[in-house]
Parts: structure tokens; sequence; C-alpha cells
């Protein structure tokens, strides 16, 4: 007897739409699991000994007055040979260290330093601490490109996954509260039926969150971030009437430079201005920096270049331009607590003050603030808030801000009580699916999948919508691509791959 022919239409749907909740469900758990982990990981490490120790705290002397940074800036250039300082990090709060950023020979380390007596507190290479690990595991399972593909990936998928397990709950429960609120069957003493209430109630409720943390971050991945979306979501280079390709002080060069390029590693060679002297004019075109450290939609956005006649009401004419100058002017116009110093390098690079939660500098995105000078003139060539991204822009930085959970104490809460629950989730949906395994020796092996056996039909109603979603993000449509072509060439021509997969 054919199974098929007991089975109603809408049941025959049902068991189509379970099956692709499976399998995608089946791919993404582990990296949804490492995600989550590598997050709390993240939110540990931010909060308790920050980015670079950052968070290092010294005693405040009876005087509380601070050292100049010109001399910080100096006992943080002897900690390496003939070395170039990079960027300037100031003191989060009274009772925290400075961070500076210097290289020598390709090598390049973050210094901590007391602002009160400018004396080396520590000093270790850049983006090596745990920190560092967590986030490149996050974002690209160190395997570079290719782990940042399978991360999109999962992303894509996941975002199909959470739109058939609502559809599956809503059938089982026809009403939103329903699906939100546990009935008596967590507490029926079957096992399955209590793990499945809790995977699928607990779904719907972190399934939104989740929605908008995997968009938030593929925003960041290089596909769909920064070829579909970044591309006509960046800041307008015009806002500070400054051409894409404007002339620098010689007249032959041109700069292309990107935001970006401050978020990249330092380009070896480019000589940096020592703390107390005017900057060199030679080298790269380039600010330098590390990793996300950019306001995202800055990114692909033309850097304005030194030399120029743009620019106004910068720094008086008559007052040298120089560290300490350009650090208490940027106390002057507006930026408290810890802000980012990057200072130029080359002929047109130009003074970069920063200011954004992404980097962890306050909890508000809306606070956000990067202000160019010129090094020749001390001209401001741009001052970029908040409120001049467009929409996307805007979007972006509040989300990233949750996503990071820079928003104070309650967002860190959350985020990690937000990651246990996709661990929880995760794992339930192992359980379930071990616990429905049969118990005969013949079918045992393998996926298993829901309704295995039966004839799963294309249900286009539903089929449609997904695969729209799916052209949304490139990396699902490609991974479907290739999975059918793998369905079609090797597995339909395996025994063993089909009993594995069924």
């Amino acid at each position: 007897m054919n199974r098929d022919s007991s089975q109603s239409p809408n049941t025959q749907r049902y068991f189509t739409v379970w099956r692709w909740h499976f399998y995608a469900g089946m791919f993404v758990a582990p990296f949804l699991i490492v995600l989550a982990v590598t997050a709390l990981g993240m939110l540990f490490m931010s909060n308790t000994v920050g980015r670079d120790n950052d968070r290092l705290t010294i005693t405040i002397p009876e005087s509380t007055v601070q050292a100049p940074v010109s001399i910080q800036a100096k006992n943080a250039l002897g900690t390496l040979p003939d070395s170039a300082l990079i960027k300037y990090i100031a003191p989060r709060d009274a009772d925290t260290v400075a961070l500076f950023q210097v290289e020598s020979e390709g090598q390049t380390n973050m210094v901590a330093v007391n602002p009160y007596t400018a004396d080396v507190v520590n000093s270790a290479p850049a983006s090596s601490g745990l920190y560092d690990t967590f986030n490149n595991i996050h974002s690209d399972l160190l395997i570079g490109k290719a782990g940042d593909y399978l991360l999109e990936t999962a992303a894509s998928l996941t975002i199909l996954m959470i739109l058939t397990g609502w559809y599956l709950w809503w059938q089982k429960r026809k009403s939103v509260k329903a699906m939100l609120i546990p009935n008596e069957r967590v507490t029926n003493k079957k096992k399955r039926p209590f793990i499945r209430t809790i995977h699928a109630t607990l779904g719907s409720w972190v399934s939104i969150l989740l929605l908008f943390f995997c968009v938030s971050g593929m925003a960041w991945a290089g596909v769909w971030g920064e070829r579909v979306v970044q591309a006509w979501s960046q800041f307008p280079a015009g806002k500070w009437g400054v051409a894409p390709m404007p002339m620098s002080i010689d007249h032959s060069q041109h700069s292309t430079a990107m935001h970006e390029s401050m978020a990249a590693p330092h380009v070896h060679g480019a000589a940096a201005p020592e703390a107390h002297t005017e900057a060199p004019t030679h080298g790269s075109v380039l600010n330098s920096g590390k990793t996300k450290e950019v306001p995202w939609v800055l990114e692909l956005t033309p850097m304005p270049v030194s030399g120029t006649t743009m620019g106004q009401d910068g720094i008086a004419p008559n007052i040298p331009i120089m560290i300490d100058t350009v650090d208490r002017y940027a106390r002057e116009i507006g930026f408290v607590g810890r802000y980012q110093l990057n200072l130029p390098q080359g002929s047109t690079g130009v003074w970069t003050i920063s200011q954004d939660s992404m980097s962890y500098d306050m909890k508000s995105p809306t606070a956000d603030r990067t202000v160019h000078i010129d090094r020749y003139s001390g001209n401001v060539l741009a001052d970029i808030h908040f409120d001049d991204y467009n929409a996307f822009g805007k979007f972006m930085a509040a989300g990233i801000a949750i996503h990071m959970g820079t928003l104070g104490w309650w967002s860190v809460l959350a985020n990690v009580l937000f990651c246990l629950f996709v661990i929880m989730i995760s794992v339930s949906g192992y359980i379930m699916w071990w616990q429905r395994r049969p118990t005969n020796a013949n079918e045992s092996t393998g996926l298993n999948p829901p309704a295995r056996g039966l004839h799963s039909a294309i249900w286009w109603p539903f089929a449609l919508p997904l695969l729209i979603v799916a052209v949304i993000f490139p990396t699902a449509i490609i991974a479907i691509v290739v999975i059918a072509l793998l369905d079609f060439l090797v597995i339909s021509r395996s025994a063993f791959l089909q009993k594995l997969l069924k």
C-alpha cells in the first residue's frame, strides 16, 4: 500500500515544510551554537578586561592632572625599537589606562599607559587577546573568506528555518497566544512533547530577535553586506564637500582611500609622526586601525585628504598642530571619555577623531561622531554625526549596538540570555531528532528526516516566498544550487549517500 494514499493535502504540506525546516536546522544549528558561544565570550571579555586591555585600572593620584599625551606617547613608543605612532585611544574612565597603537618593522603593539604618570602599564601585540580570538571565530571560523561564506550561508538558511518554524508551530496552535505561551503539554510525562513544546515556544520568542541578528550580522558579511547592502548604503562624500577623487597637496596625486582603510592593517613602510613633532610628508595615504572600528555606513565612503582648500573652523592657524593640541581640540568640540585619534599617515593623511558604539567607545549609537582634520591647515574637513547617516546607516548603527550589547548592562544581560536560548533551541532540536529516530536496526541509520518514505510534493504557495528570500540573500541561493547539483550528480547515484541522508 502506498503510504501517500492516507495523507491529506494539508498533511503532505505540513510534512514538506517540516522536512525543509529539518534539513535547514541540521545544517545551521552547529553554526548557531558556535556563534552563540563566541558571542558570550566577546561579551565577557569586552566588559571585563576590554579589547586590548583598555579596561585595565590604575590608582588615581592626589593630583588628578594627566600627563601631556605627547609624553605618554613617547613612553609608549619606547616599548618597540624605531617605532611609529598610529593611534591614541583616550582613557575610558578616570581610573583606566590610555592606549597607544605603535608599530615597528611589521609588529604592531597596543601599549597601555597610566595617563597620570605616563608609565607603561602593559604592552602586547594588537588583536592578540582572547576577545579577538572569539571575534575571529565569530567572524570567519578562523578560515578566512571560506568561513565568512559558510557563516553567511548559515545565517541565510536560518531565516528560511525561522519562516518554516513559524508555519509548523502555527499549524499546531492556530493562534499567536498559543504559540508564545506553553500549555499543559509542557507537563506531559512523555519526553518528546515536552522538548518539542520548549523548542517551539522558546523558538517563537527568540526567532524575532534571531531574525534581526541574522540581518544585522550579515550586513558585515562579504557578499550580502559588502556587495549588496553596503555598496548602496554608504554615506555621501559630498556631504562635506569632498569629491570622490580630490586633489592632494601634490597635484599629481589623487586619493581614492576609503574609510574602511582605517580598519585595515597598517601599510608597512608608511612612516607615522612622532607624538611631539609634525607628521612627515611621505608614506601611505591611509589611516590605519583594526577590524570593525569604523562606523559601518562610512566604510565605503571616500576619505577626505590633507593639503586642499577644503574645510573651515578648525584648529586656530597660530597653534601648532600636534597630538596635544588635537587632543585638546577634541575635548573642546565635545568628545568626552574614551575616543580614538588616528594620526595622519603620509603626505595626504588626516587627523581623525572618532567615537562610536561599535568600537565600545560609548553606549549610545546616536552619539556616533567622526571628525577629519587637515594636517596642514588644521581645518575640519568633515564632522559626521549619527543624524547625517542615511536610513539604513542609522538602522545598522542601532542594530550593531543591540547586536554587540553595548547599550548598557541591561543589553549585556539580554544578549547573554539570547545566546543561551539559541544554544537551548539548537540542542533541543537535536534531542528531538534523536528521540524520533526509529528503533528498527534497518531504519536507524542516516538522518531520518520527518515523514521518511513519504512523497513530499513541492507546495508552491509556500515555496515561492522562501525562494524569494533565498534570492535576496545570494549565499543561500548559491548553497541551494550547489546542493541540488550534488543531489543530481552525486547523491542520486550513490546508494550509500542516499541511505545516509534518508
